[in-house]
């Protein structure tokens, strides 16, 4: 049954070939629009071995009705019976298929943004260096919600941030280890630019970036931090912090997606092509 969200928005199923399987891709796209949309690629979250398009279904509606977008949800294959850089892969593969499909859908392949979720953050970050380094397809913009940023997961530790448990997302780190172990099993894999964006040395060229932190998850270190090194690197950056919001809540906060909406807006209008 659709959703509130969902309406006034066409939906639609495919299947696509992905790097070790078929994958399901989910498109949300306005019934009411007079001139070609951009065009955004929407990650789910989950850890990197979880998550579903069912996971998208909020984001990706209201991201469309928000930014007047074409939005293709990315159904990727999972950890750890397709590990890194399995799900990658399949994203960088979705994009191409948007890419072509655009003009059939009523979309400007010229106005890209990606946007993710947790695991979906990190994909989507590292599918827009990807992009930037295959030159095959030009990225306008990224928003990231509450990214998975660090395997190394060496950057909270070290902080010094004060963190209340006590009102906060249980957080166990150990099982975020355990999350990377399974994406990303050889442990050399941790340090690479397209599995651990927070670490890379190589930022310059990634586009413009909105980055949305929840107040109760310790992993908004990783977002500020990510943040300075992407304003050190020369690239428009936006940070929002959103009170009283949880690690998995934020997905789906009305106020979170009207800001990644709006800024999807402003950074795909036809102005920012040749930005």
């Amino acid at each position: 049954m659709p959703t509130a969200l969902e309406h006034d928005l066409g939906v639609a199923e495919e299947r696509i070939e992905g790097y070790a399987q078929s994958i399901a891709l989910r498109s949300y796209r306005p019934l009411v629009q007079r001139r070609a949309m951009p065009l955004v690629l929407y990650f789910h979250g989950g850890r990197f071995n979880g998550g579903s398009l069912a996971d998208a279904a909020i984001p990706a509606a209201a991201i469309a009705h928000a930014a007047g977008a074409w939005v293709v949800a990315v159904g990727y294959s999972l950890a750890p019976a397709f590990p890194f850089p399995a799900a990658l892969e399949d994203g960088y593969r979705a994009l191409q298929w948007a890419v072509s499909h655009a003009a059939a859908h009523g979309a400007d392949a010229s106005r890209i943004g990606l946007a993710g979720h947790d695991a979906g953050g990190n994909l989507a970050t590292c599918i827009a260096a990807m992009a930037r380094d295959r030159r095959e397809v030009r990225i306008s913009a990224q928003a990231l919600i509450a990214p998975l940023l660090d395997p190394s997961l060496t950057h909270q530790v070290n902080s010094g941030a004060h963190y209340d448990s006590t009102i906060a997302d249980a957080l166990d780190m150990s099982a975020y280890a355990s999350c990377y172990r399974a994406y990303l099993p050889n442990p050399m894999q941790r340090l690479h630019p397209y599995a651990a964006p927070l670490d890379s040395r190589r930022l310059a060229g990634l586009p413009p970036t909105l980055i949305a932190s929840a107040e109760y998850d310790q992993l908004h270190v990783e977002a500020d931090k990510y943040a300075a090194v992407l304003i050190a690197a020369g690239i428009p950056t936006e940070v929002t912090r959103h009170r009283h919001a949880s690690h998995d809540a934020i997905a789906n906060d009305a106020a979170v997606l009207a800001d990644v909406g709006a800024f999807f807006k402003k950074r795909l209008a036809k102005a920012q092509r040749a930005a």
